[in-house]
């Protein structure tokens, strides 16, 4: 027990020691202590002098008892010093293993026990737990006495059980049900696999969060003035769930009605920035469509050699109308440059992957839009849990810093899909991708397929930013061999490699120039097969083909203002003849929309594709198309056949087109089962062919018999990915068409 032996009677009696006498200390040198106690030999000292000593070496953490007793013109002053821990444990842990829990705590083995040291480590643990989703996780510190001055510390924990989020809701959502806004936010209610997702543990971090994301969601609609004005977050009586309500308050939708571009630069004339604004009159408002076109604006003012130029998009609004006016003003901005730019937390990837991403470097003008837009981009690739971007000031006035923090997040994954046919059995294929490999961000891509008679093997190399620009260095290669399948009477073989170079050339579209060599070889036909086939492996059985290709791809996702609507084109063409034996080319294309509808609760996606091959001297086997697009039918299973070959070989085609029409949409379960619905039809057909004279000089059918097929889909976002099982059934079809009425496909994240 600490004590001051001053007397009562002589508080304001005044002291003169000429000498002060330590004892009990053992580690902590006398000068130590007497710097603490700050009293001077031969000096006047008064009892509260005396008083504060006593304070400061109680509170300076070494001491578990102190005594200050003046005799005479001596002052004696024992303490007995806090035992040294030997060693800590942790008893009754399972969920988090002692080196985690140890890294958690500031108290050390071989360093100086310490009550309130121990005491707050309890509560970091327990903390720690709670973060963990564990509210009810209780932390007892005890302390066991050894000789020599020396103390073991354990901490005895019940961890308790994950305290679950039990349920979501919202007030005031009129636009919006309950389900879709959940799918908005980070936290999620509990569902059958609770044990396995953290995401639907209570969480107090991710609640700022959330209201940001529901904020946006809002806005992003038209809902200019929306606010979440708080959350609830009760806990049940026996303390293992969670009932988080958030309250919104909507407001009006509006749209865009007046788009005004003016100029308070001199030598800056606003109609050349004006046609970047791009939105329209009666457009659904959008933050995002501002932004854009501010973006643009600013990157034209720097094109054309002006510096310091801020785009102010000056917004009123009207209530009565539900309309806003936008006027991008083109002002001056202050003088302020790039110092540096700092990035931590990567323990993984490396700097130059983030900062490739800015557009900004050290000693540029300082613009904070394109600092944003650089933390968005960052936030794009996929390759961090969450990434922070803040300035602050820097050496001089006119200087700041940019400081980056990123938390890494799993970027590997690794997928499963199967197929069962009636002919095939069960097929299976995997794949593994790294889209962060080495932290370098490139990726690498690994597949393998197998069926009964079919094995397919690709590698795949991205570098997305060659020589440090926005251009994408690609490497492909392919080998695949199939050997007497039920549907494929014969043997194949095809090797490829493909390097290529994409490049941007507009916001949204990006053209790809590759170069492609490879081999295809038939052989083995047997001698009941189609007599178009046999001629293909007599004349062309081993076939080497080089030469270029392009590809163009626009996506309306690359600069999203509308999030109710995405669809994407891409068209490729495949040149044949310099070098090889090959001379002609091919070309497809595709079109996809993706429409939400009936308040985004259920999803609509509608494609057409087609395609087409000529080879001067006629094509094979291998190089037409096989139909496999169109679900509810083998590969290879419609299309032209010669009927009169004693296996009725199916030959492809040198056309086809495709149009798939589907829909996604809850089906009455909870949305935490994570389990949707689907229905589906896929109308199409593959036709033509160089040489129709089939066995015994009989001609083939290659006519566009058009064929179609219905199916329902389960969509369920399982524990260990996501999952889609297909079941259709074709209602036009050829008497000969080879028809498969399952498919599954299965992915998963590591």
């Amino acid at each position: 027990m600490s004590c001051l032996a001053v007397p009562v009677i002589a508080q304001a009696q005044q002291y003169s020691f000429s000498q002060v006498v330590i004892t009990g200390n053992e580690r902590v040198d006398a000068a130590t202590i007497l710097s603490f106690a700050r009293i001077a030999r031969n000096q006047p000292v008064t009892a509260a002098d005396l008083n504060a000593a006593y304070q400061r070496l109680t509170n300076s953490g070494l001491f578990e008892n102190v005594a200050i007793t003046p005799q005479g013109n001596t002052l004696k002053i024992a303490v007995t010093e806090y035992p040294t821990i030997s060693v800590i444990n942790f008893e009754g842990n399972k969920i988090i293993k002692d080196a985690q829990l140890a890294a958690i705590i500031q108290a050390k083995p071989n360093r100086v026990y310490n009550p309130a040291q121990i005491e707050a480590d309890a509560q970091r643990l327990a903390r720690a737990y709670s973060e963990d989703g564990r509210m009810a996780a209780r932390v007892v510190p005890k302390v066991i006495r050894r000789d020599n001055n020396r103390v073991d510390v354990a901490f005895e924990i019940k961890e308790g059980k994950v305290t679950s989020i039990e349920r979501v809701t919202f007030t005031g959502n009129r636009s919006f049900s309950d389900r879709r806004l959940r799918q908005v936010l980070e936290t999620k209610q509990a569902g059958i696999f609770r044990t396995f997702v953290k995401n639907d543990t209570f969480n107090a971090s991710r609640i700022p969060v959330d209201r940001q994301k529901l904020i946006e969601f809002y806005q992003a609609r038209g809902y200019k003035n929306v606010q979440v004005t708080g959350v609830s977050s009760q806990m049940s009586r026996q303390r293992d769930a969670f009932f988080m309500t958030f309250n919104i308050i909507e407001g009006q939708k509006y749209h865009f009605n007046a788009i005004n571009t003016s100029s308070e630069i001199d030598g800056l004339a606003p109609d050349e920035f004006a046609p970047l604004t791009k939105i329209r009159q009666g457009q659904t408002f959008s933050p995002k469509a501002i932004e854009l076109a501010v973006t643009r604006m600013e990157q034209l003012a720097i094109k054309k050699g002006v510096q310091f130029v801020r785009v102010d998009p000056r917004i009123t609004e009207d209530p009565r109308t539900q309309s806003v006016n936008v006027d991008f003003v083109l002002v001056r901005g202050p003088r302020v440059f790039v110092q540096r730019i700092d990035i931590e937390g990567n323990t993984a990837t490396l700097d130059r992957v983030i900062r490739r991403e800015f557009r900004t470097v050290e000693g540029d003008p300082y613009n904070p839009r394109e600092i944003s837009n650089a933390a968005d981009r960052i936030r794009g690739t996929g390759y961090f849990k969450s990434v922070d971007v803040n300035t602050k000031p820097g050496s001089n006035s006119d200087q700041v810093v940019v400081d980056v923090n990123v938390e890494e997040q799993p970027t590997g994954s690794l997928g499963f899909g199967a197929s069962y046919s009636k002919t095939d059995g069960i097929g299976f294929n995997a794949s593994l991708e790294e889209k962060n490999f080495l932290g370098r961000g490139q990726y690498l891509g690994l597949s393998l397929g197998t069926t009964k008679d079919n094995n397919s093997s690709s590698i795949r190399f991205v570098e997305p930013a060659f020589l440090g620009r926005d251009v994408a260095l690609k490497f492909s290669a392919i080998y695949a061999t199939s050997s007497s399948a039920t549907n494929t009477n014969y043997d194949t073989r095809r090797i490829s490699i493909e390097p290529a170079l994409e490049f941007p050339v507009s916001e949204r579209g990006r053209l790809q120039v590759s170069y492609k060599i490879g081999e295809d070889t038939l052989n083995n036909v047997p001698t009941n097969s189609s007599q178009i086939l046999r001629d293909e492996e007599t004349d062309k059985g081993s076939q080497r083909y080089s030469g270029p290709g392009l590809r163009y791809s626009y996506d309306t996702s690359r600069e999203q203002i509308d999030p109710r609507f995405t669809w994407r084109f891409n068209v490729d063409q495949q040149f044949w003849g310099l070098g090889g034996d090959v001379k002609g080319g091919q070309t497809t294309a595709k079109i996809v929309g993706e429409r939400k509808i009936f308040n985004e609760e259920a999803t609509l996606r509608a494609s057409l594709e087609g395609g087409a091959v000529d080879a001067t001297d006629g094509s094979t086997i291998l190089q037409r198309f096989s139909g496999s697009q169109i679900r509810g039918f083998e590969s290879y299973g419609i299309g032209p056949r010669d009927l009169n070959a004693a296996n009725r070989d199916a030959l492809g085609g040198n056309y086809y087109w495709v149009g798939k029409v589907e829909a996604e949409f809850p089906i009455g379960l909870p949305e935490e089962y994570g389990i949707t619905g689907g229905v589906f039809w896929d109308v199409g057909s593959v036709w033509g062919l160089d040489d129709t004279k089939g066995t015994g000089g009989n001609e083939v059918d290659d006519s566009m018999h058009v064929r179609s097929a219905v199916g329902v889909s389960l969509f369920w976002k399982s524990a260990i990915g996501p999952l889609r099982l297909n079941f259709s059934r074709a209602i036009k079809k050829e008497s000969y068409d080879k028809t498969q009425n399952f498919d599954l496909s299965l992915s998963t994240q590591f």
